[in-house]
């Protein structure tokens, strides 16, 4: 896709009600809900993310991060805390897209690539025909304890813009996003959607004054 200049921001890893309301404030365009995962910050019990989704007016987008691997058990988790976006963070093992767009019409999917290489290309190119949108992070899938998201380390950007260039659906960037690089991320990537946790954060709760800066820094 062409480069974006001014790309929708996603708040990610939101913990409650006024924190959705902060990012929605600044602009945002999207929030975050963290499901359990193997590690990592932002995660919440199931009950506060029904909780914010609902409270959450249209058109935000609210995203639910799974690390769930089989397609029935990301079905019933979806079903059960009613976010409109499903937000996959480990690769699938049972089922398929395809499962998972019959079962849940009108629901959008996102499928997270954690860049480790050049093979993070083709798996990208890979999983866009079955998506509505891809993530790339910086996370690893291959250690003893997955990193799913959350690192808040950058990856090579220049990996990033040749799958974003070569993917036919919006792609969001995520991974060590904050005020002081977040130009240099659009420059250099031109995605369509940002996506930021610990950058806009202070001892893990949202600060508004860097929120406010990422998004000034950001639609500049």
């Amino acid at each position: 896709m062409e480069a974006i200049t001014k790309p929708r921001i996603k708040i990610c890893c939101i913990g409650s009600i006024e924190e959705a309301q902060m990012a929605i404030r600044a602009g945002a365009s999207a929030l975050g809900l963290v499901s359990a995962m193997p590690s990592g910050p932002g995660v919440i019990a199931d009950e506060r993310i029904v909780q914010i989704a609902a409270a959450v007016p249209p058109p935000v987008a609210t995203f639910l991060l799974t690390s769930k691997q089989n397609v029935a058990e990301i079905i019933f988790q979806q079903r059960r805390l009613r976010t409109n976006t499903i937000q996959i963070c480990d690769r699938i093992k049972t089922g398929s897209y395809h499962d998972l767009r019959e079962a849940l019409p009108g629901v959008k999917l996102v499928q997270v690539i954690h860049v480790t290489g050049e093979e993070s290309i083709d798996e990208a190119l890979a999983a866009a025909p079955h998506v509505d949108a891809i993530l790339l992070d910086s996370g690893n899938q291959n250690l003893a304890v997955k990193e799913l998201g959350g690192t808040g380390r950058r990856h090579d950007w220049r990996i990033s813009r040749v799958i974003r260039e070569r993917l036919p659906i919006p792609m969001f960037l995520a991974g060590g996003l904050n005020p002081s690089n977040v130009r240099e991320a659009i420059d250099a990537v031109g995605p369509f959607g940002l996506d930021v946790c610990s950058g806009v954060r202070t001892n893990g709760q949202l600060d508004l004054q860097k929120l406010q800066a990422f998004f000034k820094a950001a639609h500049e």
